[in-house]
């Protein structure tokens, strides 16, 4: 008796279910992506639109937006994947209706909407708070370093440009005289019906990396004169821009003015993004910077800056807050500076925020909590390091680590989101809102999925 098998037929006609819902199982993400664009303000896109009569019939901004929310939250970020999930995968087919638009549509709405990017976190914060899953008890802050879209490889020193310019400016005069010389000799070979003006391969390269490397320091020595120009002007409060990189100047020994120091880099790639540490190594990258709520890991507010260092940025991500916490925590990166412990003073806000001098061992380990009153002497760092050592200090720090980090964990290993795809700043800044956008949605979903009380707050009316 021969084995059996379930049958195989590759060219059996099946007739598919007539309706795009019943191609998926209940309880999808897909489907609870279709219900939040019913829910979400989609008016800054439609705008764009509503006015323009000229061109083809464009895809509805629903069909892009949740092709990019669901693709950016399964960590499918290219615009040529996205085009071929929309043709090969069912989940997206019943998000998008069948619509299937190339990896070049795709990628033309997403830098035509950069900025309601942004619009779209806040869109999903305010959908996250309707659910109660938004409480501002424990704020904590954190960041990461996410790389370019560019090799640190493609970055060079301002002293190596300089030494660079004269070498090229060298060979590319000795190969001019060798090409001078080929020609005459030609000419006295050949006769001279040769046009003579053909840049030889060799010499067309190094032109174009000369001329590469004379804009890249161009624009260094101006960003040097403009950070030079700003110095006399009234600096703005810290919490009112997101702080960001400076060019890197020295004292010229002769003149006494600054001037661009030799170890000052600009990458050729992405010249906004810097070469910042990471886990013991270098990337070439931008600071994320994430306020995460310590009810559901929710982010309720996030910038990015191409600045190494958290110290700086404290200020600004407090400011961004839609509303004051009971209690917020940080760890040293925020404390270098004692303008941060001040300003959280400023602000009445409860803060706990580790001193660089501190071992996390200390912080919440058992080590005897201070008692008395506290000495008048005490700086502020000195008052900070004090309160962490209390019971509550231990306790609130304690939970720092659950809460803040989390979500960059997520971000990185399940949505996979490890490196931009769009270069310069601003299109860096607008894709990771949208990153934090759909790690918020995750949030919603699986909340929504757990307690149905959730779903019918959100979608009710």
């Amino acid at each position: 008796m021969s084995k059996t098998y379930r049958p195989y037929e590759p060219d059996q006609l099946f007739l598919m279910p007539p309706s795009l819902t019943d191609w998926l199982p209940a309880g999808h993400m897909v489907y609870f992506v279709r219900s939040i664009l019913d829910e979400i303000d989609l008016s800054p896109i439609l705008s764009v639109y509503e006015d323009e009569e000229r061109g083809q019939t464009p895809y509805h901004p629903k069909v892009m937006t949740g092709i990019l929310l669901y693709g950016y939250s399964n960590g499918i970020t290219s615009s040529r994947k996205l085009e071929k999930h929309c043709q090969e995968d069912v989940a997206f087919r019943v998000l998008a209706a069948n619509n299937q638009p190339d990896h070049r549509t795709i990628n033309d709405f997403r830098k035509l909407h950069l900025a309601t990017l942004e619009h779209l976190f806040v869109e999903v914060l305010h959908l996250c708070q309707k659910t109660g899953l938004v409480k501002f008890g424990h704020i904590s802050l954190d960041g990461t370093k996410i790389k370019a879209n560019a090799s640190k490889h493609k970055a060079m020193s301002y002293g190596r440009m300089k030494q660079d310019v004269k070498r090229l400016q060298k060979e590319i005069s000795e190969l001019l005289q060798q090409a001078e010389e080929t020609d005459e000799r030609e000419d006295r070979l050949y006769g001279k019906d040769k046009r003579g003006d053909e840049l030889p391969e060799e010499l067309a390269r190094r032109e174009t990396r000369l001329a590469r490397i004379k804009e890249a320091k161009r624009a260094l020595e101006q960003e040097a004169k403009e950070q030079a120009e700003e110095k006399d002007k009234p600096k703005p409060p810290p919490d009112e821009q997101m702080p960001m990189a400076k060019v890197k100047t020295e004292l010229d020994a002769k003149t006494g003015k600054e001037k661009v120091a030799d170890d000052a880099q600009r990458n050729f790639t992405d010249p906004d993004s810097r070469i910042m540490p990471y886990q013991k190594t270098f990337v070439q990258g931008y600071n994320a910077q994430l306020a995460v709520d310590s009810k559901h890991q929710i982010i309720v507010a996030t910038d990015l800056s191409n600045n190494p260092t958290d110290d700086e940025l404290l200020p600004f991500m407090v400011s961004q807050l839609p509303k004051k916490p009971n209690a917020l925590s940080a760890d040293a990166g925020y404390s270098v500076k004692e303008d941060n412990l001040k300003y959280v003073k400023k602000k009445h806000i409860d803060a706990y925020i580790a001193i660089k001098v501190m071992k996390r061992d200390q912080v919440i380990g058992q080590a005897q909590s201070p008692r008395g009153p506290i000495p008048r002497d005490f700086t502020i760092k000195e008052r900070m390091k004090r309160k962490l050592l209390t019971v509550k200090g231990r306790r609130l720090y304690a939970r720092r680590k659950c809460i803040a980090e989390p979500p960059i964990g997520q971000i990185k290993h399940v949505q996979g989101f490890r490196q931009f795809s769009l270069r310069g700043y601003a299109k860096a800044r607008a894709e990771w809102f949208l990153v934090s956008a759909t790690h918020n949605l995750r949030k919603l979903f699986k909340a929504c999925c757990d307690q149905p009380r959730k779903r019918k707050l959100l979608f009710a009316g």
